[in-house]
């Protein structure tokens, strides 16, 4: 029978062997071959190892694919997907985007003869496909302002353009359990399996979904020649976070939006970035294409970004995001810091924009810790 997303989530098959409910951990290396090339399926843990396939398999069925594959990082991933494209080929991705994504992008993938265009995708008429574009890449909601892309409207797009373009979703800030970008006509989505999907800030990762064949095949080629894999037991602490990816959510979000509308009415606060609030720019996209709003706000502050640090307490100032621990970054210095300062000035990120991913705490607790914060800090 057909298992409902926070049942596959908790689910695991019992080990044959043993009976065992918690799935073994398979920290071999090399396996037996019964003959040259004759092997149960496994032979060298770089190219498959057991508790890699089952988080493959369960990290595909969360987002309602047939095909998972997981890597040592959301970089990696993410190498992975621009590894099947050829110099020459353009990618149309979001302008507001993550830091590390936008480095690879223009520091590492471009100098090989990609082509990167950066565009507002919110308004899915800048997306403008010339003869040699090959790829979509789409953050939804983004990082770190927190935009939205109507996905299945930049899908029929390409659709009617009838042209060979891949659609790609990194979907890690709104997972699974929010949005499920292949059944809205994505090809591929990619995670950084380190943030929510992990979930407790003790394990890095990525994964890459699909349900096209050929797609997968071609991927799970460079996932083994090129050997960016992760280990047995982060395999295993991401199948572990994954059993409660649903509750973490249910918290996650209603700590969020709360305190999205507390930063909201302050008048220490000159703007707020969240989905969930009436007044954002995509707020009924967001009811449409989510199932929540989602664990991060941003804001912009109207005092001073580092005396306003200096006094929290419960937020913890730290690159990253997604665990149960709420944190606190200044994207213009840590996580966007690669981004030139004229280019992040034009998509928005200013000296005053602080992200917040709001963790699993009392509420209490963390709205206390952001408005003592926000009357200690220093004006100007």
């Amino acid at each position: 029978m057909p298992f409902r997303f926070d049942t596959l989530a908790v689910r695991e098959k019992t080990d044959p062997a043993t009976g065992a409910v918690v799935p073994p951990l398979h920290l071999s290396t090399t396996f037996a071959q019964s003959a040259p090339a004759e092997h149960a399926g496994y032979e060298y843990s770089r190219s498959g190892n057991p508790t890699r396939a089952q988080l493959e398999e369960k990290l595909a069925s969360l987002e309602g694919g047939t095909h998972g594959l997981c890597f040592a990082s959301g970089m990696a991933a993410t190498s992975a997907v621009l590894s099947l494209l050829r110099p020459g080929d353009r990618i149309i991705a979001s302008a507001d985007l993550y830091g590390g994504t936008y480095r690879l992008f223009d520091q590492v993938l471009k100098p090989f003869g990609l082509e990167f265009t950066y565009t507002d995708t919110s308004d899915v008429t800048n997306i403008t496909l010339g003869e040699r574009t090959r790829l979509v890449w789409l953050e939804t909601p983004t990082n770190p302002l927190l935009q939205l892309t109507d996905i299945a409207r930049v899908a029929q797009q390409l659709r009617e353009a009838k042209r060979d373009v891949l659609l790609v979703v990194d979907n890690t800030f709104a997972t699974p359990r929010l949005q499920r970008p292949l059944e809205l006509g994505a090809d591929i989505v990619v995670h950084s399996t380190t943030k929510y999907l992990g979930g407790h800030c003790d394990v890095v990762g990525g994964a890459v979904v699909t349900s096209d064949e050929e797609l997968y095949r071609s991927l799970a080629f460079v996932q083994n020649a090129v050997g960016a894999v992760p280990s047995p037991f982060d395999c295993f602490l991401l199948l572990r976070g994954l059993k409660t990816l649903s509750l973490r959510m249910e918290r996650h979000c209603a700590n969020a939006a709360r305190l999205a509308r507390f930063l909201e009415a302050h008048p220490r606060v000159a703007r707020v970035y969240y989905p969930g609030l009436p007044g954002h720019t995509a707020h009924a996209l967001a009811g449409r294409q989510m199932a929540d709003y989602g664990g991060m706000v941003s804001f912009e502050l109207r005092g001073n970004v580092r005396s306003f640090l200096r006094e929290l307490r419960v937020f913890t100032l730290a690159e990253s995001l997604g665990g149960v621990e709420s944190l606190v970054c200044h994207p213009a210095t840590m996580t966007h810091a690669a981004i030139p300062e004229a280019a992040r000035v034009e998509r928005g990120f200013t000296e005053r924009l602080l992200r917040l991913s709001v963790g699993i705490e009392d509420y209490a607790d963390l709205e206390a810790d952001v408005e003592r914060a926000l009357y200690r800090s220093e004006e100007g």
